[in-house]
């Protein structure tokens, strides 16, 4: 964990703002994404608690800052990396407002807090009639991973009391539960459009944890319910075959090489759903798979200086996720698996 956070740290130091960006073996260190960056926050924060480390939580207010100065007149953050002039993005603003709310509640700064209000009133105002949202979103499509979007809106209620916050997200989580199969599989799931018929995990992740963060702020046993037969699912498939697949079809049918990102995320949801259902088998799986990813983790140590500590986007490191690259969001999401790995289940 320790050396994961120690490469997020080095993503910083090597960009030319406060963001953070991913390192390429081939290019090398790439602009900052606000988004990542955003969520990265409150795992820095976490890490360097739960570590009693300085440094990681010193680096998260300067992200917090730095994204500040980066916001849109509109409210919101672009999309994709800094100098990309990409337009605000509901699902990248969403995640800027997780960092914003972890600085506000760690430094009680009150920009961090207003910055993160203006960008909810932007997610509202953007929000379509059936729940979703596409104008302002990737692609123009509307994407079952909002439930990634609907948590913080939520977390941003309970810090603000605004009812709106609240009722956008319970609109969205609608229309998400409403594009699941019986199987527990569900549509709109992936970051294209050629490929949504068999979407990634780390978009799967998203929406499944998405869900089960809505019932931890809701108490709603249906966002329960519709993460955990998704999350059983490929929990038993994992167990078969010691990794995930990259990609599953409406049938459960997996296709293309491992993302380190969304099996590390797929932990992240097996821990909280064991602290939810106490089922062994999501016990057995989160261990198994942490066990995995430390060993993935191992093999940057042979690999350029720059790289230590990280895991690359897929595993082989030529899969087509993030080929030949050290995402930071891969290493965001590692450390809240080892978090949660020692009981800590941080609000990411």
């Amino acid at each position: 964990m320790r050396a994961l956070v120690e490469h997020l740290l080095r993503a910083q130091r090597h960009g030319n703002d406060a963001g953070m960006g991913s390192y390429h073996l081939v290019n090398g260190w790439g602009a900052s994404y606000p988004e990542t960056t955003g969520y990265a926050i409150p795992t820095l924060l976490a890490v360097g608690e739960h570590l009693a480390w300085k440094a990681p939580m010193e680096a998260a207010l300067r992200a917090a800052e730095w994204l500040l100065s980066v916001q849109r007149p509109d409210g919101g953050w672009q999309g994709g990396r800094v100098g990309e002039e990409r337009p605000s993005i509901v699902f990248n603003t969403a995640q800027v407002i997780r960092g914003l709310l972890a600085a506000h509640a760690h430094s009680r700064n009150s920009d961090f807090l207003e910055a993160a209000v203006r960008a909810g009133d932007w997610i509202v105002s953007t929000q379509d009639t059936d729940g979703s949202w596409r104008s302002s979103n990737f692609l123009g499509v509307a994407r079952v991973y909002d439930s990634y979007v609907s948590a913080p809106m939520l977390h941003l209620h309970e810090v603000t009391g605004k009812p709106m916050y609240r009722n956008t997200a319970m609109k969205n989580l609608e229309w998400v539960l409403s594009r699941q199969r019986t199987n527990g599989w569900f549509m709109d799931a992936d970051n294209t459009i050629k490929h949504n018929d068999r979407p990634i995990t780390h978009t799967m992740a998203y929406t499944i944890d998405g869900l089960l963060e809505c019932h931890a702020r809701t108490g709603e046993q249906r966002f329960l319910e519709a993460a955990l037969q998704p999350a059983r699912r490929l929990a038993d498939l994992f167990l078969e075959r010691g990794q995930l697949n990259g990609r599953y079809d409406r049938d459960w049918s997996g296709s293309e090489a491992s993302i380190t990102t969304g099996s590390a995320q797929m932990a992240i949801v097996w821990y909280r759903a064991f602290d939810r259902t106490h089922e062994a088998l999501f016990k057995d799986a989160a261990e198994r798979m942490i066990a995995w990813l430390a060993a993935v983790q191992e093999i940057s140590t042979l690999g350029p200086k720059d790289m230590h500590g990280a895991v690359t986007g897929s595993f082989p490191v030529w899969g087509r996720y993030e080929k030949f690259a050290c995402p930071n969001w891969a290493q965001k999401y590692m450390a809240d698996a080892f978090l949660c790995s020692k009981g800590i289940l941080p609000s990411h």
